[in-house]
């Protein structure tokens, strides 16, 4: 069969948004590029109209645009296989396929089998937050993962030594790639649910081991969605505990860091790569409040 290739050209802000709006068009995949995303729909099942209109439904927001081809008829599992390198990270974590041979040479070996979620790596956001979290200590720590995608950053903490992981999205299909590939990588500390962030207080039996609060939360969203939420992760994490955000350009770290201190937690790194910026903060106590004001840049910048 053939299939449709859709190019969106959209701000980094609403590929999430619109990856999930695409699949329930049903748009089987999906690959982030610089300048969007493209998504990937069988031919006779792609309709025009409705891309116009979800299109329209942006317009006002964001820039927006689309371009669509034909693509001849291929063997998409020997193209993904054959495409899909292994990722290496600060000499320390290996993300492959399962098809994939292990490597001895890296301490974290993970299994990132990605179907439709993003999160293999590959992006520098999701690159710099596991690198991020290296230079922290998960050995017997509650973590949070928000909008964990295929759960790669909560598999590499409960990798790390976390002794419960809790970790959600909004998507049906992330969720369950997401558990997937925790079972993937035998790590049974692994909790996912579908759901906001507004859920993890809620009643709800799937969550009744959930602590009061968090000694880590992971976040590789957006600008709007972390200004948002950051006062929520900071209410869910215990004193000393740390924040780690991602999913943003560097023009917009300054927004972010001026929210997390607002919201009572300390710039404690940064790290930028091809303009993407990841940050990690930490929840003070009224011993330390006052570094906030002297805090200033905190990027180190990649390759």
């Amino acid at each position: 069969m053939n299939y449709i290739e859709l190019q969106l050209h959209v701000s980094p802000d609403y590929t999430d948004i619109l990856t999930a709006e695409l699949a329930e068009l049903g748009f089987e995949s999906f690959v982030e590029t610089d300048e969007g995303v493209n998504a990937y729909i069988i031919d006779a099942d792609f309709d025009e109209q409705t891309i116009q209109e979800l299109v329209a439904k942006y317009t006002s927001q964001t820039a927006i645009a689309y371009e669509v081809s034909s693509l001849e008829k291929r063997n998409w599992n020997a193209e993904w296989e054959r495409d899909y390198e292994p990722i290496e990270v600060a000499d320390s974590v290996r993300v492959r396929a399962s098809f994939h041979q292990t490597d001895a040479r890296f301490r974290y070996d993970i299994i990132i089998n990605p179907k439709m979620s993003f999160g293999t790596g590959h992006h520098e956001t999701t690159a710099m937050m596991l690198e991020q979290q290296l230079s922290l200590d998960f050995t017997g720590k509650t973590v949070l993962d928000v909008g964990s995608g295929t759960g790669i950053l909560a598999i590499l903490a409960a990798k790390m030594g976390a002794r419960a992981v809790l970790a959600f999205d909004i998507e049906e299909w992330a969720v369950e790639n997401a558990r997937e590939n925790a079972d993937l990588n035998d790590c049974p500390q692994i909790t996912v649910f579908q759901g906001t962030i507004n859920d993890i207080n809620s009643p709800n039996a799937v969550l009744n081991w959930v602590p009061a609060v968090f000694d880590t939360v992971l976040a590789n969203i957006n600008r709007n969605v972390l200004l948002a939420e950051i006062p929520t992760y900071t209410d869910l994490l215990k004193e000393n505990g740390y924040l780690l955000v991602s999913g943003f350009y560097e023009h917009d770290a300054p927004d972010i860091q001026q929210k997390a201190i607002e919201a009572g937690l300390i710039p404690v790194k940064g790290m930028a790569t091809r303009e993407w910026t990841s940050l990690v903060f930490q929840k003070s106590d009224s011993g330390v409040a006052t570094q906030v004001a002297v805090a200033s840049t905190l990027f180190a910048t990649t390759t």
